[in-house]
Parts: C-alpha cells; structure tokens; sequence
C-alpha cells in the first residue's frame, strides 16, 4: 500500500479504483436534503422572530402605533408556524418518518394557509395604496402592506421549499427503508 505522500503501490496505474465501496446514492441525496432543510428551517425561524417580535411590541405597547403597526389578524395563527420547524428539527437527527410527516402536514395547516389568508386579508389595503398611494399603517416608516406582503412572498417561497424537500427526504428514507427489507 501507499502512504499519502509515499510512492504508489507496484503494480498500479491508480486506475484500480472501481471495485472500491461507495454510498449509496439514496444516503447521499440524505444528506444533502437534510442540509437544506436545516437551512431552510432556520430561515423559516428567522422569520417567525422577526414576526413574533413586531407582535409582541405592538401588543405591549413598547413603541407607538406610528412607528410598528398593529399586526394583522393572519399574524396571530402564523405564530404557531414553529410547530412544523420543530417537528423538522426533531425529525432530521434520527430519521424520524413520523415526524417530518406531522412536520409537512403542519405545515401547511400553520405557515401556508395563514399566508393565503394574509395576502387575502391585505389586499383592500394594498389595492387602496396602489390606486390613491396612501397607507395607514407604517413599520418603520415603511407601509405596513408593502412590508408584509415581502414577508408573505419570502415565507411562502421558504415553506414551499420546506415541503417539497421534506418529500424528497421521505422518498429517500423510504427507498432506504423498502432496500433494508429486500434483504
């Protein structure tokens, strides 16, 4: 055998590499798809404090109305959007099907469908401020639609990304699982 630095072993070109092991194709695409998700989900986390503080300051009063608007009704139920991230970080270590099955069914139920309601929700007020340009609610002198309406465009994407990965996971885990038993 070679050392790393050393010369090659007699014999070989270096070409005698095919009988070697490799990982399974379905354990790399694993990997990869957890990576992502992980990335994804601290997004998605990034997201919710950012949103759980603008509620939490305006519910407390620590600021004026003026300067962080009161939250739209669609902002309460998407609080409860961590559920689903939790479930796909508790999911991910061990290669837990059940719960990044709760995790994608939640998340529909808790991050997609209150963001359809929001863009539902907001939609008189955005209209209004396309047609006459004038805007009530302001978060740091930005129009609070606006604003939300970037959020809402930047979650959906997030969470979308987040279910369609978390369906190729489950297809790889369950390749893994249906190659165990053939076995």
């Amino acid at each position: 055998m070679a050392s790393r630095a050393g010369p090659r072993a007699s014999g070989t070109d270096g070409s005698d590499f095919q009988h070697r092991e490799r990982v399974a194709s379905h354990y790399q695409m694993s990997v990869a798809l957890k990576s992502e998700i992980r990335k994804l989900n601290i997004v998605h986390v990034l997201i919710w404090v950012l949103m759980a503080a603008q509620v939490t300051v305006s519910q407390l009063s620590l600021v004026s109305h003026k300067v962080v608007a009161s939250p739209y009704q669609w902002e309460y139920p998407y609080l409860l959007s961590i559920v689903p991230t939790v479930f796909s970080f508790l999911a991910l270590p061990r290669n837990n099907i059940s719960y990044l099955v709760v995790s994608m069914i939640s998340a529909g139920l808790f991050c997609v469908a209150p963001l359809i309601y929001g863009g539902m929700e907001m939609f008189p007020v955005a209209q209004q401020l396309y047609r006459h340009g004038k805007a009530y609610r302001f978060i740091f002198g930005f129009s609070a639609v606006s604003v939300m309406y970037l959020v809402i465009v930047i979650a959906v994407q997030v969470h979308a990304w987040q279910i369609y990965y978390s369906k190729q996971l489950l297809d790889q885990w369950f390749t893994a699982t249906q190659d165990k038993k053939k076995k």
